[in-house]
């Protein structure tokens, strides 16, 4: 029996369920079905009960924000998911609750979905990965076990199936040359498929686990042709995979009859025991991996010339995207979760602070774009308004753009890069050598006309660094005497230190380079 469903939602507090009613509803169109509390519409819709509508399907209309855009699919309750770019701009994203493929034109702002013929009635998955190559739209299925190949000039559908043992789940997906690579989340293996492949019996290549019982995360590929990869099990540590995808490929065309194994094309790197969740992963042009924790706030830099790690972090979440009505809410997290390089900055999204958020790398700036439209049915809302989280999921930067979903919204999203920022934030020094026990001041520039939050934060344990901000708030540019206090048993070691503006619309940090001495 598969685990799917059950695991997702521990792992990633995300409900995803894996069957669907087993009664048939031909029933005309707002007509509640008595046994399951069902009113039947006609629409995905009719895949929840009534009570469970607002929690899947979406609560509000398409909102904007002073950087971000959203649009409302026309059906209700399609649940879009994964989200991808073709080389004019026109937008993709594939249906949890329809098995369908829809596109958006951004000139006309017109949306369509295109029928899957091939797709169960009542059928639903999770869509994780896709990808745009050629006229052809790449996509996985975890439900089915499958790769979805949906070609934009035919506007036809062709399924390939998934190698699966006894717990498969496809995941992510790209598209590099021929290949198309996948991660099997559950069987911790990455998977290569030549797309050229004219026989009816379709084979994969497979890259198995170094750690038996572990999962897989996203994945990339460097200039070198490298795949790096995770493999690691929820809060217990793992690895940091390179596979060199190049050379293997070129062993196998050589035919030269040696006996080795995938693994032999591999390298191996540890986890810090401080990332727990590390799905989301790109590769930058240094050749430095990004990872990002989804079960913190966290993110991190590998370098392999030092093989060390850097760690980020987010500010705190907002308020209103966990609520907290029960007071039960002691550290809010922020969840980054996939990851995209562009150029020299990174990008990921923000789960559980509805945002979708751009580092630059090397400025070490942080910018997280809000998301206007909240479900208060994923968070801890209570009677509060204007509370939770539209589980923004899907994401892909094309231009000057971020085109997002949010699954249970029922919307897509795009978010402005070219807009000019307000507020900013400056700081005076970009690195600091403090002694433990000591004090170091430093001078934070906020720009700004607008009522702006104050916040900091330290990627130290307990209480090695405290951040003192004098004031909370400001509504107009101003300098701020910022006070960096190390405990007198500090750890001695580098850390970051971010200061950040927050209005309602956007958060923009800097961050601060902080090295302990003894």
């Amino acid at each position: 029996m598969k685990k799917k469903g059950i695991a997702v939602a521990i792992f990633f507090g995300v409900i995803l369920i894996t069957s669907t009613l087993a009664l048939a509803l031909n029933s005309s169109p707002n007509l509640q079905n008595p046994l399951t509390k069902t009113t039947i519409t006609g629409t995905p819709a009719d895949n929840f009960p009534d009570l469970d509508r607002p929690k899947f399907c979406g609560t509000s209309d398409a909102k904007s924000n002073q950087y971000v855009t959203e649009y409302r699919i026309p059906t209700d309750c399609t649940q879009p998911l994964a989200i991808t770019t073709d080389e004019s701009g026109v937008v993709y994203f594939a249906q949890t609750n329809t098995g369908k493929i829809a596109k958006f034109d951004p000139d006309t702002e017109y949306f369509v979905e295109y029928p899957n013929p091939d797709w169960p009635q009542g059928g639903r998955s999770m869509m994780w990965g896709i990808d745009y190559s050629f006229g052809d739209v790449w996509y996985t299925d975890d439900s089915f076990d499958s790769i979805w190949k949906f070609s934009t000039t035919e506007e036809k559908y062709s399924r390939v199936g998934f190698p699966t043992q006894e717990d498969s789940l496809p995941q992510h997906l790209k598209v590099l040359g021929n290949q198309i690579i996948v991660n099997d989340f559950y069987e911790g293996k990455i998977s290569l498929y030549d797309r050229t492949q004219t026989s009816e019996d379709k084979t994969y290549t497979n890259i198995p686990t170094p750690i038996p019982g572990s999962f897989v995360g996203g994945f990339d590929v460097d200039s070198a042709g490298n795949i790096w990869y995770t493999n690691w099990m929820l809060r217990q540590g793992g690895a940091l995979i390179k596979f060199d995808y190049t050379s293997f490929a070129d062993f196998v065309a050589a035919d030269t009859g040696k006996n080795v194994t995938v693994l032999d094309f591999s390298e191996t790197f540890n986890l810090p025991q401080s990332i727990a969740a590390p799905n989301g992963l790109a590769v930058d042009k240094h050749g430095n991996v990004w990872l990002a924790d989804t079960a913190s706030s966290n993110f991190y830099k590998f370098t392999e010339s030092t093989e060390s790690y850097t760690r980020y972090t987010t500010p705190i979440a907002p308020l209103a995207t966990y609520g907290n009505a029960t007071g039960m809410i002691k550290t809010p997290v922020s969840q980054p979760y996939w990851a995209q390089i562009e150029g020299d900055k990174l990008y990921f999204n923000e789960q559980a602070s509805n945002a979708l958020a751009v580092f630059d790398i090397e400025q070490e700036y942080l910018v997280e774009y809000h998301v206007p439209s909240r479900n208060p049915n994923w968070a801890d809302c209570g009677d509060k308004s204007d509370c939770g989280i539209a589980q923004a999921f899907g994401f892909d930067v094309a231009g000057d753009k971020i085109w997002f979903t949010q699954w249970v919204e029922n919307k897509i999203g795009k978010v402005d890069l070219a807009k000019p920022l307000s507020p900013t934030v400056s700081t005076s020094s970009k690195q600091v050598t403090i002694p433990k026990g000591q004090t170091a001041s430093v001078d934070v520039m906020i720009s700004t006309n607008q009522n702006t939050e104050i916040l900091s934060k330290a990627t130290s344990e307990f209480s090695d660094i405290i951040v003192k901000i004098p004031i909370s708030t400001v509504s107009e540019s101003q300098s701020i005497p910022v006070s960096i206090v190390t405990s007198p048993s500090a750890l001695p070691g580098t850390y970051k230190v971010l200061v950040s503006a927050r209005t309602a619309d956007v958060t923009v940090s800097e961050f601060i380079t902080v090295t302990i001495t003894q």
